[in-house]
């Protein structure tokens, strides 16, 4: 199995609306759009409009496209002691289902977290789903409890 991991580009859009639709529609049955269409050249849009913030990247298996993450770029508040304070955050990883477990999450992150390492963030962090939080502890994240949400 040849696992390749590369930086998304524009042209990737339609590719990463795919994705995004095979993993909330078809995967967890949201509630779709009438058109699955409308929402792939809205996602393509979206993708191209925010790559200055939302890094993309794409994870391709054997030549076949077969995941994505996005590393969400963003400037904390500047303190005395470190002025740049530029962090990351994690975002809609996803492996297709019959490449799970395989090794391909992992390659998936390391990419992502090298790229932040190149970028000198200061922080990276990951809202996950509770059954993914230990592939996040594996990947040297560590948990901690004064995240708080709330839901507008």
């Amino acid at each position: 199995m040849l696992v390749y991991v590369r930086r998304a580009a524009a042209e990737d859009a339609p590719a990463l609306a795919r994705l995004r639709w095979q993993w909330r529609i078809e995967e967890r049955a949201e509630p779709a759009p009438p058109d699955r269409g409308v929402f792939i050249d809205f996602f393509t849009g979206w993708v191209v409009d925010n790559l200055a913030t939302h890094v993309p990247f794409l994870v391709e298996v054997d030549g076949r496209t077969a995941g994505m993450a996005w590393l969400m770029l963003g400037q904390r508040v500047p303190s005395p002691r470190l002025f740049s304070r530029r962090t990351g955050d994690i975002q809609s990883v996803y492996v297709v289902p019959e490449l799970r477990n395989a090794g391909v999450g992992a390659a998936l992150l390391a990419a992502i977290l090298d790229h932040a390492r190149d970028l000198e963030l200061t922080r990276v962090t990951v809202h996950s789903a509770e059954r993914a939080v230990p592939f996040y502890l594996r990947g040297g994240f560590t948990d901690h409890t004064t995240w708080l949400e709330l839901e507008l």
